[in-house]
């Protein structure tokens, strides 16, 4: 195949013999380039039509791997034309260096986007988007933590043999690693916390303390686990706000988990109620609002007086919900319902202050004088 292409580009550059040589060259590499774009695009169509509805793994393989697959595509018919084409020889040895690095740089997106298929097919048996998802979000988060950290690695090894085709580099290189107890020292002192998000993502890969779409309380923050990068997390607040947390967040530091084992949670209602509340008929109402209720996951429902104070009693509601989300609702509805149901029902049971008012007793009056004893007085 490669001599029939070399020999239709000689043919090519011959049909340009009147054009300068690098008018001839540039006119080679054009043709070269659309050329393989053009055949790159009809055996990607070809397949694509072949594959769709029935092979959806070859499928997504091919799709993931048009990108990689076109640039090899383009450098092969690049090397052909530049073969037959009238160069020079410094302009050949600059664009044959240009070549090797392209050709690094091809390796390296081909190495990573092996990774990200072969992941891809991976989390295909997978779904987050149901109820039960516990499995499905542990897979999930260490497939996406372990390829962030691949493709960190990949990027960093493809820079290195990049530049190491440079012999200048090369040799720079080479005197580093001579000394490298202090390039070491100072190169880790530099990237120390790169590397300890690096570790730690490593860390959460494994032991996953946290998982995408974990409900997790972080600096005070309550929300979501949105995303997993190499170096940080993504946290959705409640408020649609994104909280930004290094990694080694999460390793050095305490944090709440609400979904570590299980989304199911119980939530709590506090209420500070008269000393006259009634009790029995507020336990009445909780349970009927709570049964009524979407929100209630029909495990656990009570309601205990807790604490008394001086002025008040302390009565705590406990429900059950199938998740963060639905048991703060649930919560916000018995709280509303309940203090609607006392102040219609029993505003006796609504707190109070109580003040006891105590007068001074005033002097009795002296008993009127009678007659005689006027008279005796005078």
């Amino acid at each position: 195949m490669s001599d029939s292409l070399r020999a239709l580009l000689t043919v090519i550059r011959d049909a340009f013999d009147f054009a300068p040589d690098w008018a001839a060259s540039l006119l080679l590499a054009a043709i070269a380039v659309v050329g393989a774009l053009i055949v790159h695009g009809g055996v990607t169509g070809i397949l694509t039509r072949m594959f769709r509805g029935r092979h959806p793994i070859l499928l997504r393989i091919l799709t993931g791997t048009a990108g990689p697959s076109r640039l090899a595509l383009l450098l092969f018919a690049l090397v052909l034309a530049f073969q037959v084409a009238p160069l020079e020889a410094e302009t050949a040895t600059v664009l044959s260096r240009l070549l090797i690095l392209a050709t690094v740089g091809l390796l390296g997106w081909m190495a990573l986007t092996a990774v990200h298929v072969v992941a891809d097919l991976y989390l295909m048996r997978f779904r987050i988007d149901v109820a039960d998802n516990l499995l499905a979000r542990k897979h999930v988060t260490q497939v996406r933590i372990l390829t962030r950290v691949a493709d960190v690695v990949l990027i960093i090894l493809t820079a290195g043999f990049a530049l190491m085709t440079f012999p200048a580099v090369r040799q720079y290189g080479v005197s580093l690693f001579a000394s490298a107890g202090v390039a070491g020292l100072v190169a880790g002192l530099a990237a120390r916390s790169v590397l300890s998000n690096l570790f730690a993502g490593v860390q959460l890969a494994i032991t996953q303390p946290i998982r995408i779409d974990d409900v997790v309380i972080v600096e005070n923050e309550w929300g979501w686990v949105e995303e997993i990068t190499a170096t940080y997390v993504v946290i959705r607040v409640w408020d649609l706000r994104r909280l930004i947390v290094p990694l080694s967040y999460f390793i050095e530091k305490p944090f709440q988990n609400w979904t570590r084992q299980g989304s199911a949670i119980l939530g709590t209602v506090m209420l500070y109620l008269d000393y006259r509340a009634p009790i029995d008929a507020i336990r009445e109402k909780a349970q009927a609002i709570t049964q009524a209720s979407s929100n209630w996951d029909r495990q656990a429902v009570g309601v205990q007086v807790t604490d008394c104070k001086e002025e008040t009693i302390e009565v705590r509601i406990l429900v059950s919900a199938a998740n963060g989300g639905k048991a703060w609702d649930l919560r916000c509805e018995l709280r509303e319902r309940l203090i609607a149901f006392l102040q219609q029902e029993h505003p006796e049971a609504l707190p109070r202050r109580r003040q006891e008012v105590v007068g001074k007793t005033a002097p009795a009056a002296a008993p009127p004088l009678q007659p005689r004893e006027a008279a005796a007085a005078e």
